[in-house]
């Protein structure tokens, strides 16, 4: 008997990135146009253009706790799931933005570290920890490229992203905890992930070697 979903809730599940089942759509694997002019990169843009802004109300603070640069901050990390929905919504996928999301997303991570590292608001080893993951991220990213192989987004790293970042916020928005408590729970999930991403890296560059039968 053939399954049945009368109500769409996989295509809504899909739409909302809840399934991330199914391989990655044709249009953002190696090899392909960046096709760089589609709504999703529009917004990944408007995300870039925004850091320099976020640094700017940051460090005019005072204190690194300014609402302005708190408000922008969680409008580049929210962008991130915004242009992944319409990029679903539109069929718009394309090698340009499989390349520039992570890129980002680590440079929105790495900008507000620094606002945090400059004026105290997160333990200073915690943030350490956080510039040596991102570090290895970039070098498992290019060890990637340079094997022609893609580190697929892993749970714990979407998982992580999203706590990391909420530390983050929170930090430039009040003292306390509850911020810390974040981002180490962040910091744990990055951890699982980068294990996973170095493990998965390594052995789809092995299988995608001239002369194997196995294709990463």
């Amino acid at each position: 008997m053939t399954d049945v979903d009368p109500f769409g809730r996989g295509r809504v599940r899909r739409l909302f990135g809840l399934d991330r089942s199914g391989p990655k759509p044709r249009q953002t694997r190696s090899g392909e146009p960046l096709n760089p002019w589609t709504i999703p990169n529009a917004v990944g843009y408007l995300r870039l253009a925004g850091i320099p802004v976020f640094l700017i109300l940051a460090y005019s603070s005072g204190d690194g706790r300014s609402a302005a640069a708190a408000t922008v901050f969680w409008l580049i990390a929210a962008g991130d799931y915004v242009d992944g929905f319409l990029a679903r919504a539109t069929g718009q996928y394309s090698r340009m933005g499989a390349l520039m999301d992570p890129f980002i997303d680590r440079l929105t991570v790495i900008s507000g570290a620094a606002v945090c590292w400059s004026f105290e608001l997160l333990p200073r080893w915690a943030l350490l920890v956080l510039a040596a993951r991102e570090l290895a991220m970039l070098g498992l990213a290019e060890y990637g490229l340079r094997h022609g192989v893609d580190l697929a987004i892993n749970w714990p790293g979407r998982i992580a992203v999203f706590w990391i970042m909420a530390g983050i916020f929170f930090a430039m928005v009040f003292a306390g905890w509850v911020p810390t408590a974040f981002l180490l729970f962040g910091l744990f999930m990055a951890l699982i992930a980068t294990v996973a991403y170095a493990r998965d890296g390594v052995l789809a560059a092995r299988s995608a070697k001239p002369g194997n039968l196995t294709r990463g």
